[in-house]
């Protein structure tokens, strides 16, 4: 019935354009983490995602703020919140793993590490493509049940990367006594992974408003 009621009633729409927003905040910071990782400009890219990191956060608080304004929303209030909240998710952990780098002075990164920044672009654009498309939630259901099944994909790989990242950093570090080059590396392989968890944290939030409004 309320979901009868909600589809009735003009909506507040605004909340695309801040979704937008924050997705193109996201796909950026993701780039810029690419980049870095490809020792592309590391301080200047640094820079750039603990910026786009405070707006997005700034967008998040805006969002929230508007929840508690409306009186009517396109989807549940609480489903709002959390596809906010896990975007935002996202972005700050790609600013924790800035704080990582720049705490170590690494300048220089593993292949691995490398292949792992480009899921994390792949996951940030599927989201970004996946955002436009709650506005009409269930003519676009199917596409966006298979990005969120796509998202997950890159988690599965991005799991088996760091798997990767990690043995090969016992290889290389472990057994000569490297014990802090062991640890840089595999505290960074562990953030990396955190950032595709988020993403796919997003994926299911998703997942759950086309459940809930188809």
């Amino acid at each position: 019935m309320m979901s009868l009621f909600r589809k009735m009633m003009p909506r507040e729409d605004k909340f695309f354009d801040m979704f937008s927003a924050h997705s193109k905040t996201v796909v950026e910071a993701a780039e810029a983490l690419g980049n870095l990782l490809n020792g592309i400009d590391v301080d200047v890219n640094c820079e750039r995602i603990v910026t786009l990191e405070d707006q997005a956060d700034n967008i998040t608080r805006d969002v929230l703020l508007a929840v508690r304004r409306s009186f009517i929303t396109p989807f549940d209030r609480g489903d709002i919140k959390d596809l906010i909240q896990s975007m935002d998710d996202a972005i700050d952990m790609m600013h924790k793993t800035v704080k990582t780098i720049r705490l170590f002075e690494q300048t220089e990164f593993d292949p691995v590490m490398r292949e792992m920044g480009a899921e994390i672009v792949k996951a940030a654009n599927l989201i970004a493509e996946a955002i436009p498309l709650l506005d009409k939630v269930g003519t676009n259901a199917q596409r966006l049940s298979t990005i969120a099944e796509e998202v997950t994909r890159v988690e599965g790989r991005s799991d088996d990367l760091h798997d990767k990242g990690l043995k090969d950093l016992f290889l290389r570090h472990g057994k000569s006594g490297n014990a802090m080059a062991y640890m840089i590396g595999s505290e960074i392989y562990g953030e990396l992974e955190k950032v595709v968890d988020r993403f796919e944290d997003v994926a299911n939030e998703i997942s759950g408003i086309v459940i809930e409004n188809v």
